[in-house]
């Protein structure tokens, strides 16, 4: 209710000195008609009664709310006395004098050396700042008794000052007036600048998110000071700014002390000092490089310019860049400057593999963003998924791209309490998403290598249980049969010739079969035709076996081929033709074998092509696999002329 009533009170005050000046008689109406304490009168009560309902103990909303109403009693009761002054009561705008006097000097106590001291939490930065306190004070309690005691002879800020009396003033001390006025405006001016340096004491020793909160009335602060100076100095036209401007101070203290939009000013602070600095530092270098010029090729002005342009121009990347990481570093300290979270990601990825390497690259980038939550999920990888806090059901989506190809996401939730503005985080994303692309990759690459081995186990293993089988079940019981046999053959060629006869070629029969299934064991490792013809004479007897029609060219040396690469490409050579014979329904194919530093293999034909949805065989993943397990790749694709092509592309040793 007090603070209401103040709001009120204050307001009232300031619109009756509006009414009052603006009635004024011109010889008495001041210039200008408006001054900061109008502006300061209405605004800071009214934000302080807004803080005040919403933190009752907060000291700087009643530093904001008294001084304020200081402020208004001094517009008030000067217009007040200007009034009784024009009227003819001289005495009455005498007594006048001393409410205004009193309300300029502790309004701008309050608000141009407490509230900073005090902003934006209600405590000093440390004890030691008491004295700047207890010294504003005394200051201007001195300059209200120097002013109330004043003899009218002296008053000279104002020319009514020496028409309006002084009921209380003291002739004898006017000799020393010039000396304390001296002290008390040079004191005031330290204890004022001590106030807002006290401001940068908090913004060092603090962390990201109250760096941002000091920075809002920090900025209003110097923006005030600067142009106070300019009104200062260029006189009454600059009225206008200073005024508008102080009525806007009490919002920058209420943002800061409710913590609201902090992020905003990240933006509003980075662009100014990068502009700033730019233009001071291009216009040195221009200047600069231009008075160099012109003493060297005197005479040559455009030549002058040129260099100058061109020297300000190298400049302003570097400097840009330097400042916008100087800025950073400012606001939001280690995590600002994405070059420092860059490094820091690559110590961490050099000590990890890549599973562990993801959850570091998550956690960079959730320190830097200032988020609840970051995650990724990549494309065939292992793991699929990670996270480190809560993305949220709504996650920002970020696609990971490695030299052009979709590897996984980069998720990222919602705002934390240290909220960062939204240039900040594109640019940690754009210096740390490179890093999760490079890590997402790896861990593809290594699940696609487990995948590998995972296979090339079980079909080793598939292979010694196919071997062990059929040597057991098939050969091994052939070859006891037959045992067997010659020794009942034995038995019986004593007692008849031709039985024994007869088991001997059954016997015969049989070790035909076991040869036929020694040769079916050998060629299910490795086809024969390979070690009977080379690679080149067994891809021409596939091929011979049409129909359709196939003609084969090979260029290069295919002889001390590797042998793995040997069976590969016959394996990929007949699949690809058996799937046209019972398929493609083509009148020709064509295979081509070439190699250079490489092994190069396609086979095409004229026939229906690949259908509208394809959906890869068991014979087209066994031709990708064998081509994988090599390191190289395998596709099946359309032609453009009709028919399909199959390219095999197999790297080679450095020695085959």
């Amino acid at each position: 209710m007090t603070v209401t009533a103040s709001a009120v009170a204050s307001a009232a005050l300031v619109l009756l000195s509006l009414v009052i000046t603006f009635t004024l008689p011109p010889a008495w109406r001041p210039v200008p008609p408006v001054i900061p304490d109008t502006a300061a009168g209405m605004m800071f009560p009214i934000v302080a009664a807004f803080l005040i309902a919403h933190r009752p103990r907060l000291v700087t909303a009643w530093l904001m709310c008294a001084g304020g109403l200081m402020c208004a009693l001094n517009v008030a009761a000067t217009a007040l006395m200007l009034r009784a002054a024009a009227d003819g009561h001289l005495a009455l705008a005498g007594y006048l004098r001393y409410p205004a006097i009193a309300g300029w000097a502790f309004g701008g106590l309050l608000l141009a050396i407490l509230a900073p001291l005090y902003s934006p939490d209600g405590r000093l930065p440390s004890p030691g700042w008491r004295w700047v306190a207890w010294l504003g004070i005394g200051l201007r309690t001195l300059e209200v008794v120097r002013d109330v005691v004043r003899p009218t002879s002296a008053a000279t800020t104002h020319p009514y000052g020496r028409i309006i009396p002084n009921p209380l003033e003291i002739p004898a001390l006017a000799p020393y007036f010039g000396t304390i006025t001296h002290v008390t405006a040079s004191g005031v001016a330290v204890v004022v600048v001590a106030a807002l340096l006290s401001l940068g004491v908090r913004f060092r020793r603090s962390d990201g998110v109250v760096r941002r909160q000091i920075a809002w009335p920090a900025l209003a602060f110097a923006v005030y000071v600067v142009f106070l100076m300019m009104f200062f100095l260029g006189g009454p036209d600059f009225w206008l700014p200073v005024t508008v401007w102080t009525g806007l101070l009490p919002f920058a203290i209420a943002f800061a002390v409710m913590r609201y939009r902090l992020y905003g000013i990240d933006t509003v602070i980075s662009r100014t000092v990068v502009t700033a600095g730019l233009l001071a530092t291009v216009g040195a270098v221009y200047f600069g490089a231009g008075a160099v010029s012109s003493l060297v090729v005197s005479g040559y002005h455009p030549v002058g310019g040129l260099a100058a342009a061109l020297f300000a121009g190298a400049f302003f990347q570097p400097m840009r860049r330097a400042l916008q990481r100087s800025v950073d570093r400012m606001l939001y300290g280690s995590v600002g400057d994405p070059r420092l979270l860059a490094e820091r990601l690559t110590q961490e990825l050099r000590r990890a593999d890549p599973a562990e390497a993801l959850t570091s690259v998550i956690t960079v980038v959730r320190d830097g963003l200032g988020v609840t939550g970051t995650a990724v999920e990549v494309t065939d990888g292992q793991p699929r998924y990670l996270e480190s806090g809560v993305v949220g059901t709504d996650p920002r989506r970020i696609p990971l791209v490695w030299h052009g190809e979709l590897v996984g996401s980069l998720l990222i939730g919602p705002q934390g309490p240290r909220r960062f503005a939204v240039a900040h985080d594109d640019r940690v994303l754009a210096t740390l998403t490179p890093y999760a692309a490079d890590v997402a990759h790896a861990v593809r690459m290594a699940a696609n290598l487990q995948r590998s081995r995972e296979r090339i186990l079980t079909a080793r293993e598939e292979e010694r249980r196919r071997l062990r089988r059929d040597l057991h079940d098939g050969l091994g019981q052939t070859l006891s049969s037959m045992a067997m046999t010659i020794n009942i053959a034995r038995v019986t060629l004593k007692d008849s010739v031709k039985a024994a006869d007869r088991l001997l070629v059954d016997l015969r029969t049989g070790m035909d079969a076991v040869g036929g299934d020694i040769r079916e064991l050998v060629y299910g490792l490795r086809p024969p035709a390979l070690d009977d013809l080379g690679l080149e004479g067994a891809i021409r007897a596939l091929a011979g076996g049409g129909p359709p029609t196939t003609q084969v060219t090979v260029s290069g040396d295919l002889a001390e081929l590797p042998a793995a690469v040997e069976v590969a490409v016959y394996r990929i050579v007949q699949e690809a033709l058996t799937n046209i014979h019972k398929h493609a329904r083509a009148g020709t194919a064509q295979v081509e074998v070439a190699r250079t530093d490489a092994l190069r293999v396609r086979i095409s034909d004229d026939g229906a092509g690949l259908p509208s949805t394809v959906r890869a065989g068991v014979g087209t993943a066994s031709m990708r696999e064998r081509a994988a397990e090599l390191g190289g790749t395998c596709t099946t694709t359309s032609s453009p002329g009709g028919g399909t092509v199959v390219e095999a592309l197999i790297p080679l040793p450095s020695n085959a």
